[in-house]
């Protein structure tokens, strides 16, 4: 009896050490997935806070909480399945569907740039002011839905880092990545929408110090908005690109990822202790002119054919004169 329950204590330790040894790689590979998805994390982070702007202050935190859900939702429920269906079953599928993405994330930013420079803007952004009902849903479910696309470019990069592993580690990983990214991204928009409030209430105190303090979180958030704003600009157009940069180099064509390495490891070489840094500095440089010039292509193609069929509907075909009824 000893000895059997010693060998059974002993596979119990056993198979402790070979879960706690899977956790580990699970951790791990989360980790990595994490990383290359950080350029859409702050684009998300950025765009999310107007969907907020003029709403109640006591709604504004309920109204958040309802978005985190619909993107947990958005990214357990209805992209994890796909995406790990196609890792499964069509892994070649994975470079193009990055790169369709990554193309995405390249006409988002430079359709920002080019509207910044003409004073043009998107209309849907506009953010709906006074939310209840019918109002509140919808302001909700604009937000879902650009989220969803945001959190597939997320899980697809996440994907794409640990794609050689197992299915229950990819699995592992992109749950935790899902969750973990969905609490950083909304509890740092939960964050930036009350922070306004927070200096209000700082404010209104009676001491000098609070009051001081109150005032620069006043001054500053509209500076941290626009900051998030441009740095969500620059992070798309960067992933973007680097996403484009390393699938054409994937599907076979090297002379574009080649020149880029080439500086990138020259610049490394050059400047010593902080050549890995200046190196990086280097790839994202040329990877987001790579996305701004891709993505200025399809910024232009896509007002060609919105202006097409603009003209189309202003200029509709003439229509035949109705046969005249027969005499009785």
């Amino acid at each position: 009896m000893a000895g059997g329950l010693a060998a059974l204590l002993d596979d119990v330790a056993a198979l402790v050490k070979l879960t706690a040894a899977s956790v580990d790689d699970i951790g791990a590979a989360a980790g990595k997935a994490g990383t290359k998805a950080v350029g859409v994390i702050v684009d998300d982070a950025a765009v999310t806070p107007r969907y907020v702007q003029g709403i109640k202050p006591a709604r504004e935190l309920a109204i958040v909480g309802k978005i985190a859900r619909g993107s947990i939702r958005n990214k357990l429920v209805f992209i994890l399945p796909a995406i790990m269906l196609l890792s499964q079953f069509a892994s070649w599928a994975l470079t193009p569907l990055l790169m369709v993405g990554g193309t995405y994330l390249c006409f988002e930013g430079a359709e920002k740039i080019w509207e910044k420079l003409s004073g043009g803007g998107h209309e849907e952004e506009t953010p709906v002011v006074a939310a209840g009902g019918d109002a509140e849903k919808e302001l909700v479910g604009g937000a879902v839905r650009t989220d969803f696309i945001l959190s597939a470019e997320i899980m697809v990069i996440a994907l794409s880092e640990i794609a050689g592993e197992g299915f229950w580690l990819r699995l592992g990983a992109l749950v935790i990545v899902a969750i973990l990214i969905t609490a950083l991204v909304y509890g740092a928009v939960a964050a930036i929408v009350k922070m306004d409030d927070v200096g209000l209430m700082m404010a209104r105190r009676d001491g000098a110090a609070s009051r001081r303090i109150g005032r620069w979180l006043l001054r500053a958030m509209p500076m941290v908005m626009a900051a998030l704003s441009f740095i969500g600009t620059i992070a798309m157009l960067w992933v973007g690109g680097h996403i484009l940069l390393v699938g054409i180099h994937d599907l076979g064509w090297d002379p574009l990822y080649d020149f880029v390495h080439h500086l990138e490891t020259a610049a490394a070489e050059a400047t010593g202790a902080v050549g890995g840094f200046i190196g990086w500095l280097v790839n994202t440089f040329f990877s987001a002119v790579l996305g701004f010039i891709v993505g200025s292509v399809v910024v232009g193609i896509v007002h060609l054919v919105k202006h097409r069929t603009t003209r189309g509907d202003e200029h509709p075909l003439p229509t035949e004169p109705a046969a005249p009824e027969p005499r009785a």
